[in-house]
């Protein structure tokens, strides 16, 4: 059985059981409203803190930073590193899971969230802390590492069945008058334009045709792609294997998304991938919002 934590250093913590380049970006501007929510795929936190981490969160200074794939507990980080990656933000969610040392999802907010969830209602999902589900005054925002389907593609039925339950939840929501961002790794890339080899990975996970079928029926059930509906033809990516110097050439996919509800994407400023940002396989993305 694992606990999960919620942290906020103005009411201490509770644990809850359960289940084209960034030359172009646009800064918010002074107004309070707005802020950056980040996401990243760390691919292990304990790593990524050695490589840059901390020093690139507190110099871009995000309002929510929400991290994918953490692989480890809280307490298992060493602290001077964690200190330096949580100073500025007040509230901590982690989801690690059941599982040691896999999957793991970490939220970190400058404002404390209004409400905190880990669970789709599944506990088939839910035991494998991939999901942190955060209320902000106009928004609930999901930060979720989706499942990968495995080179076997022994792990598709699951990736495809948390691909419904989740967008079950978001039509509920969205019933009910919610304004969602879903953030994370998807673990798959949308359109051809979204990786360098389409052709050749045609029948790869990440870009099956059943894989990719799931993006549309998000876009179907009132959310938006903001990357793509503001920069249609934009080639970018946000993930490249370490294998044959992939980054260097710039044979990656686009694994890493913002989807947004309808109504908010007239707040959305801009969403920028910090492609050139290193310290994992996946780089940070960042979307500016007026909250």
């Amino acid at each position: 059985m694992v606990y999960n934590l919620i942290i906020s250093k103005n009411s201490g913590y509770k644990r809850v059981h359960s289940r084209e380049g960034v030359t172009q970006e646009k800064k918010c501007d002074l107004r309070s409203s707005c802020m950056e929510i980040v996401t990243w795929n760390v691919n292990g936190l304990r790593a990524a803190l050695g490589k840059g981490l901390p020093e690139w969160v507190q110099a871009r200074s995000p309002g929510v930073l929400c991290l994918q794939e953490v692989r480890a507990r809280r307490e298992q980080i060493d602290a001077a590193a964690l200190e330096q990656l949580e100073a500025g933000f007040n509230h901590s969610t982690w989801n690690t899971g059941e599982r040691p040392g896999y999957s793991g999802v970490l939220t970190l907010a400058k404002q404390e969230p209004l409400e905190v969830n880990l669970e789709m209602g599944d506990d088939e999902f839910d035991s494998e802390g991939r999901l942190i589900c955060t209320r902000h005054p106009t928004f609930l925002l999901y930060n979720i590492y989706f499942p990968n389907g495995g080179r076997d593609h022994s792990r598709v039925p699951y990736k495809l069945a948390f691909y419904e339950r989740l967008l079950e939840v978001c039509d509920e929501l969205h019933a009910h008058g919610e304004g969602i961002v879903i953030c994370g790794d998807f673990n798959t890339a949308h359109r051809e334009i979204d990786l360098r080899n389409p052709k050749q990975n045609e029948n790869n996970t990440g870009f099956l045709p059943e894989e990719r079928v799931w993006i549309d029926r998000y876009l179907d059930h009132g959310f938006v792609d903001a990357y793509r509906s503001l920069y249609p033809e934009r080639v970018q990516y946000t993930w490249w294997t370490y294998r044959m110097n992939a980054r260097a050439r710039n044979v990656g996919w686009r694994l890493d998304y913002f989807l947004v509800s309808e109504e908010l994407m007239d707040r959305v400023q801009d969403v920028v991938v910090y492609d050139e940002v290193p310290g994992s396989d996946h780089c940070p993305v960042g979307l500016s919002i007026d909250s």
